[in-house]
């Protein structure tokens, strides 16, 4: 029996896979991975995340179109403003093991679940 059988999982069809491997490409930029986070961590309207990641209104604006158009985060109007928030359970897991996995260094974390352990 194989791990990923003995864990209870089927085998990603490759449809999956394409959809994860587009998910991990809009990730990929340090810029949306950052707003993806702050989004997963508060309510923020699109001029907070601009300062927060430290780029212009029209930069943060033009990422968040695609992580918003990836179902990645989403928007809500309150009055003049777009807030922007994580609310899919499974992106806020995603992005919160992507930084367990990493050190504040950059590095590995130090201490990786054991392989099975979930």
């Amino acid at each position: 029996m194989t791990d990923h059988q003995s864990l209870g999982r089927r085998e990603p069809t490759d449809a999956q896979v394409r959809a994860a491997a587009r998910t991990f490409d809009l990730l990929s930029s340090p810029v949306r991975l950052r707003l993806a986070w702050l989004a997963a961590h508060g309510e923020y309207d699109v001029g907070a995340l601009a300062e927060r990641s430290g780029v212009s209104i029209a930069t943060a604006s033009q990422h968040l179109t695609k992580l918003r158009l990836a179902g990645l985060v989403s928007a809500d109007r309150r009055g003049r403003h777009q807030i922007y928030t994580v609310d899919d359970p499974h992106v806020l897991t995603m992005i919160e093991q992507i930084f367990d996995h990493i050190a504040p260094d950059g590095t590995l974390a130090p201490d990786p679940p054991a392989r099975g352990s979930r």
